[in-house]
């Protein structure tokens, strides 16, 4: 049996319990806590007779490896690990869906914070390089809040191979996010349908390589002489847009 994995944090822990139960071995909770967060994830967690182990502050440390576990604690059934082909039967099922790539996002935190938004804003899947880029950490989780249980998370060998497969094979148009001669502003830009919208790391941006498969590409428009955004923070404004055209508002 794989090693349980640690999920932490009050949104994290209760997202699971509402989309994934069965896949909760043990819940562990800080001794004298008891208010009514904490309750709500009991009373989501007695159903399914998950067992509850109340444990001290630095025990709840050790499991989550970081002091910042608001009290709770999930050793989890790992889930396999997506890949090319997981993403292949998504397309096949969801023809018209929109996807987020992250080419090469290192820090946990900037890679949980793009998966909020993607799951608040209607992506089907989040693609990252299997190498040099951040994995589903117990951090990017807590700080995804929830939403690593609602967008699909895959890992491919090659970023931009696996772009150009999804382009030839599904329709699905790329679009990268980057200043040159040839960028429209996001709103131009039409991002409905099957899209695949790609952001590079805050500070080297697309790799040439990644550059190479884009359809099209787009810059947010800013004003004064601020030239960059943070990723997550640029990832939210992208989405936002793409969201707001294909729901027609």
């Amino acid at each position: 049996m794989a090693k349980a994995e640690h999920y932490y944090g009050v949104h994290a822990v209760e997202s699971l319990l509402e989309l994934e139960p069965e896949r909760v071995l043990t819940l562990f909770t800080l001794k004298g806590r008891d208010d009514q967060r904490l309750q709500r994830i009991l009373q989501l967690a007695e159903p399914f007779g998950i067992s509850v182990q109340k444990a001290s502050r630095d025990t709840l440390e050790k499991l989550a490896g970081l002091p910042f576990h608001q009290g709770v604690v999930a050793a989890v059934r790992p889930h396999p690990t997506l890949n090319e082909k997981d993403l292949d039967q998504l397309l096949q099922q969801q023809p018209q869906t929109m996807l987020l790539a992250l080419d090469h996002i290192t820090d946990p935190h900037n890679l949980g914070a793009c998966i909020r938004s993607a799951a608040a804003m209607g992506v089907s899947a989040v693609i990252v390089p299997r190498d040099r880029s951040a994995s589903l950490t117990p951090t990017a989780r807590k700080v995804a809040a929830g939403g690593a249980e609602k967008v699909k998370f895959i890992q491919v060998t090659n970023l931009a191979r696996t772009l150009a497969h999804i382009k030839d094979e599904f329709n699905v148009r790329v679009i990268g996010t980057m200043l040159d001669e040839k960028a429209l502003p996001l709103h131009q830009c039409d991002l409905t349908g099957a899209v695949a919208i790609v952001m590079g790391a805050e500070d080297v941006g697309l790799r040439p390589i990644t550059q190479s498969q884009c359809d099209q590409t787009v810059y947010i428009p800013m004003a004064g002489d601020l030239q960059s955004l943070n990723v997550s923070v640029a990832t939210g404004m992208a989405l936002y847009e793409a969201n707001r055209q294909r729901q027609g508002f």
